[in-house]
């Protein structure tokens, strides 16, 4: 959220080739037979441009930077055109292939199409250094061929490519095009347990060179592949202990397991992990409510309408301590509101079942949770601040990136202390729920048994893919709608569901829609009308609801937004 009216910076990001990420998520590459080859042809671009079509000219080889070897590609996006470069690669029906390249640079994609079954594909940010991409897919019963593609994004700067390869069964198509086969990548180690419920155990371990996924064991069973480098076991019994191991995996094959690591479940008395927030309301109205002066009409918490169900406190700050956080009333700028109002107030929201939380980190938020350590402070400092002010939670808006590892680590350590009554909110930008496999979109998903909501802010952005796989622009019925389904087919239920538009034309640099559209939006979720040309495939009657930046530039504007949005959110079914 912004923390003034400056303009945020507008992210333009993947239309086409997130489709497959937005919608299924990135799989854990699968352990490749010994006798698997790379059928790229020209994987490392020694040979130029051989056995590659750039689109537009747009292609070229460069011997600075590389990957490996002396050449790379260079793709460089103009106007309408994205740098696309492509090759056809033989393949055998039937079989199992994984992608993977690394880039640098630009905003950078690799993916395949024609696979006969999901085409995939991945992508990353820019990046000063080289980063691999990974997917995964199986070929159709009569496909012999695909299309292995990478390309950059429009209007942004060059990316570079390097060492493409396809590991597979030989499609005999000539390939082995350089890079040499993958290893066999080692153990994992410091694999630990980071939380647990009554029903799941979250484990983390540290990353492996090499790895393109890792496979977690439960008392010697397989029972999940991720890509990243924590997961959560649901599922299970209260008050037992299991043992946990994992291996890592790429092309070549699979590691031998870690060590093991042992997590006892909690009882179901509560107290130690899960809740979802207690009493919030089945359909709720959440408002940030600004603590500070931007020329939006200031407010004390008693001030703010009686439609709003969360109001989220804006906002904490990063102290000199990695991770913990802080909050300071500005009573000088809120016209002498003293911390003693405050907290009477906040109170009285409670007394009227309102649930009353503090948001970290906003448009300027630093808050940086990568360590265990930095983990164990956040939580720390959230569970203080919630004791010293009677907050019933937590709201993460850091806009500036997360680590949900850690993240994970410090929302279920803050849920140990809170208990089951714990209000959990998060609020990403759209490019952060695009995809299964972004630290958002992960963290969403690891604490998804103690997760309340999450309201995707739904402005000051550019033109985003849908579920659908088609793109759509900013400031329409249909762009909230498209958006939403990525996240109700990507994991989370209906009930974790909000959408965050602003309150008026001040509170964002972009984004705006009238109440209507927002209305529109939930109905065409919830019950099937009032749809744009996108009409999701079923109904989701359990929606959450929507959220507004914020409380203060809603009373600016007579408080047509949740006077609006607030009715109908309530009168969903």
């Amino acid at each position: 959220m912004p923390r003034s009216r400056r303009r945020r910076r507008t992210a333009l990001w993947s239309a086409a080739t997130a489709l497959a990420v937005s919608v299924a998520g990135l799989a854990a590459a699968a352990p490749a037979a010994a006798a698997d080859v790379n059928n790229v042809r020209n994987a490392g671009f020694e040979s130029g441009l051989s056995n590659w079509t750039c689109s537009a000219n747009s292609g070229t080889t460069v011997n600075s930077p590389v990957h490996s070897g002396s050449s790379a590609l260079r793709g460089t996006p103009a106007g309408q055109d994205n740098a696309q470069c492509v090759q056809s690669v033989a393949v055998k029906p039937n079989s199992r292939y994984t992608l993977s390249a690394w880039v640098q640079g630009g905003y950078s994609y690799l993916g395949v199409t024609g696979s006969g079954t999901t085409d995939v594909s991945t992508w990353t940010p820019d990046s000063a250094s080289w980063k691999q991409l990974t997917t995964s897919f199986t070929t159709g019963a009569s496909t012999t061929s695909v299309t292995v593609y990478t390309h950059g994004w429009y209007g942004q700067a060059a990316y570079y490519a390097d060492d493409v390869s396809l590991f597979g069964p030989d499609g005999g198509g000539t390939g082995g095009g350089g890079g040499g086969n993958p290893t066999v990548p080692a153990a994992p180690s410091g694999l630990n347990v980071t939380g647990t419920t009554s029903s799941s155990v979250s484990l983390a371990w540290s990353g492996v060179s090499g790895a393109t996924g890792y496979n977690v064991y439960r008392n010697g069973t397989k029972v999940t592949g991720v890509t990243g480098t924590s997961a959560t076991v649901s599922g299970l019994t209260a008050s037992t202990s299991y043992g946990f191991q994992v291996t890592a995996t790429n092309a070549a094959g699979e590691s031998g397991k870690s060590a093991t690591v042992t997590g006892t479940t909690a009882g179901t008395g509560g107290g130690s992990g899960g809740g979802g927030g207690g009493s919030v309301a089945k359909h709720a109205v959440t408002g940030y409510w600004q603590n500070f002066n931007n020329g939006a009409r200031v407010q004390k918490i008693s001030d703010v309408p009686a439609a709003y169900d969360i109001i989220a406190v804006a906002f904490a700050d990063a102290t000199g301590t990695p991770g913990a956080v802080t909050f300071n009333l500005d009573s000088a700028g809120l016209g002498g509101y003293t911390v003693d109002q405050f907290k009477a107030d906040i109170r009285a929201k409670q007394a009227a079942g309102k649930k009353v939380i503090i948001s970290i980190g906003g448009q300027n938020g630093t808050v940086s949770v990568s360590d265990s350590g930095s983990a164990a402070n956040f939580a720390n400092s959230v569970y203080s601040l919630m004791q010293t002010y009677g907050f019933d939670g937590v709201d993460i808006d850091l806009e500036n990136g997360l680590n949900a590892t850690y993240m994970t680590q410090a929302l279920r350590s803050l849920s140990g202390k809170a208990g089951s009554s714990l209000v959990i909110t998060m609020a990403p930008q759209t490019i952060d729920m695009q995809s299964t496999s972004n630290s958002y979109f992960q963290t969403a998903l690891n604490i998804k048994d103690i997760l309340t909501v999450v309201n995707m802010q739904y402005y000051n952005s550019g033109s985003m893919l849908g579920c659908d796989g088609k793109v759509y622009s900013q400031g329409s019925v249909d762009f909230l709608t498209a958006l939403a389904c990525i996240q109700l087919e990507g994991g989370l239920s209906p009930a974790q569901v909000g959408l965050g538009l602003p309150a008026s034309t001040s509170g964002a640099g972009s984004g705006y829609v009238s109440p209507t559209v927002v209305n529109n939006a939930l109905d065409c979720l919830a019950r099937g009308t009032n749809c744009g040309s996108f009409r999701p495939s079923r109904t989701y009657p359990a929606l959450r609801g929507a959220m507004t930046w914020s409380t203060n530039w809603d009373a600016s504007a007579g408080n047509a937004w949740s006077n609006s949005v607030g009715a109908h959110v309530h009168a969903l079914p």
